[in-house]
């Protein structure tokens, strides 16, 4: 089985030394039973990502680093990532670790045997957990996943997580057309909509201990309810017509 690791960075130059120490023992672990490739995608870093990702993994075969000359947004990055990746089962996850690398095994062991086609990560699950991260950073991720929760799915608790694992049938087949932060969750409510499967893994959100986060939340917030109000128009639309044609027939 060959797997795609990838991990989009922005601005992330300070931490390009412990992302390599905490990610790749776990690389080697899982390369022990497949074929595992890594791909880093700098969306566009000001500062010295890009060059320190070349020094930091020079010569290492497996490990691929695409490039935008300009910042494009983690959407972006997602599409340039899995368009290079050749697993058959493709990874996303946080340059910054703030879903520890360590359960990256445990994530893959839960896709295998749930036989899911989407495993994604989830803080909000029953199980799940957060730690040290302040509760106002939590607002806009929990409220924006209740809504979703409402609207598509109830049996999901978390739609903003980047931390997934996903059959690569699902993302030659479901579109996604978001630049910004939506564009996860756009991919995860789209292909519930193309009726593939999702399990839940419950996992432990950490507070990012390098870097900052290059997400800005009043415009993804903006995003997420725009794109919340297109799927609650969709369904009222959908209702009205089954409910003219019922009273056709």
């Amino acid at each position: 089985m060959r797997i795609s690791i990838i991990i989009p960075a922005y601005n992330e130059a300070e931490g390009v030394e412990q992302n390599a120490r905490s990610l790749m023992p776990i690389v080697a672990r899982l390369r022990e039973d497949h074929e595992v490739e890594v791909i880093y995608v700098n969306d566009g870093s000001k500062d010295d990502t890009y060059a320190l990702l070349q020094a930091q993994f020079a010569g290492q075969p497996g490990i691929i680093i695409e490039t935008h000359s300009v910042n494009r947004g983690l959407g972006a990055a997602l599409r340039t990532g899995f368009a290079r990746a050749t697993g058959d089962i493709l990874i996303t996850t946080d340059f910054d670790g703030t879903y520890a690398y360590d359960t990256l095994p445990d994530i893959l062991a839960q896709f295998l045997r749930d036989n899911a086609d989407i495993v994604t990560a989830s803080p909000y699950h029953p199980l799940g957990k957060v730690d040290g991260v302040p509760r106002f950073r939590l607002m806009f991720s929990f409220g924006a996943s209740l809504l979703y929760r409402l609207l598509v799915k109830r049996g999901i608790y978390c739609w903003t997580a980047l931390f997934r694992v996903y059959r690569r049938q699902v993302i030659q087949a479901v579109p996604f057309t978001s630049n910004d932060f939506l564009a996860g969750t756009e991919l995860l409510v789209n292909a519930l909509r193309s009726g593939f499967t999702v399990s839940e893994f419950p996992a432990t959100l950490h507070v990012r201990t390098y870097g900052q986060s290059s997400m800005k939340v009043a415009r993804v917030t903006r995003a997420h309810l725009g794109f919340q109000a297109a799927i609650l128009w969709s369904r009222l639309t959908r209702r009205t017509t089954q409910q003219i044609a019922a009273r056709q027939s």
